[in-house]
């Protein structure tokens, strides 16, 4: 079944009189030839795709990131990576489908590869508990990090998850306490890491597996301590506040770019990474070869140093002094 955002009306109006002009010639006009008229629509479609997406508001983007069809982690691990080998379990609980991890290969490098994963329908978001992690799943993504380590194995993270799973069960097991162990063990693995936000990045959910040399972004994806909708419920008491919301935060690629938050954008298709998955993933492998061939350089000691000054340096703003008259 295919999916439209509402500001995707337009496009979608003009497809469909495409198609009903192709399938129903003789009920239009016959001063302008069939192909003429075809002709003019196609070229409509696509002004008024370009000026649609050209122009996308911080919470259209949101809604790109959340898109049902857009590529997830297991379809990155099929497309960008090659002999992916999956690894289960934290050892300590049981195996949480929310995150998969295992070795594999980047071109022709060995890395060890986590994420975050959603499900496509509704059995399997029960499986993957819509890609929100409970403690078993940060403390497994944990335990495949510390084997990468212990090999010099790169370390690659999949991003794409709405937050860690906010339930009593995940209370109980310390979810806040998972998070926080691999924020400051990732600060101290000595192998190169990189991370790449490819749809939703919400809060500590999405930072237990982000801390890295080079964090990078999909075009369309979003990075934020809350949800939009979250942030709207607090400050406005309205849910419906969440594009107010969006503006407001900051979550955008460009914008995380320009706050020195992320590293590098990585360029999606015209209307959004699942128009066109293999253009993608083609464009996720080389940004990731690029970036993990430029750390790769360093010592562990300048590998760590650098990572340090990088989370270090987050977080300041620079606001004009006010002078007396």
């Amino acid at each position: 079944m295919k999916h439209h955002l509402e500001f995707e009306k337009p496009i979608i109006e003009l497809q469909r009189k495409l198609e009903d002009l192709r399938l129903h010639p003789q009920t239009h006009s016959l001063k302008i030839s069939l192909e003429a008229e075809v002709r003019i629509i196609e070229l409509k479609i696509e002004e008024t795709r370009q000026a649609i997406f050209s122009n996308l508001t911080p919470w259209q983007r949101v809604q790109l990131a959340r898109h049902p069809k857009r590529p997830f982690t297991l379809d990155y691990l099929k497309t960008t990576f090659t002999g992916f080998s999956e690894l289960h379990g934290d050892r300590l609980f049981l195996d949480d489908h929310a995150i998969v991890g295992g070795f594999a290969f980047l071109g022709s490098h060995k890395v060890m590869v986590i994420g975050t994963q959603k499900g496509r329908d509704t059995k399997e978001n029960i499986k993957r508990n819509f890609g929100s992690a409970h403690p078993e799943g940060y403390r497994k993504a944990l335990r495949l990090m510390r084997l990468a380590s212990k090999f010099g194995v790169p370390i690659i993270t999949l991003i794409d998850t709405a937050g860690a799973f906010p339930g009593i069960g995940a209370e109980e097991r310390h979810i806040a306490e998972a998070i926080g162990v691999n924020l400051r063990e990732m600060m101290l693995l000595e192998v190169p890491i990189i991370a790449a936000v490819i749809g939703e990045g919400g809060s500590g959910g999405a930072l237990g597996i982000g801390v890295a040399d080079r964090v990078l972004i999909l075009e369309n994806a979003y990075y934020s301590v809350i949800s939009p909708e979250g942030c709207a419920a607090i400050l406005w008491k309205d849910r419906a506040a969440a594009g107010k919301a969006a503006e407001a935060l900051k979550i955008t690629a460009r914008q995380l770019l320009e706050l020195g938050l992320v590293d590098d954008i990585i360029p999606e298709p015209m209307g959004g990474a699942h128009q066109d998955p293999n253009a993608i993933s083609l464009s996720l492998q080389e940004t990731l070869t690029r970036h993990l061939l430029e750390i790769a350089n360093f010592s562990t000691a300048q590998l760590l140093e650098k990572r340090y000054a990088k989370f270090r340096a987050h977080g300041h703003v620079l606001e004009p002094v006010e002078t007396a008259a």
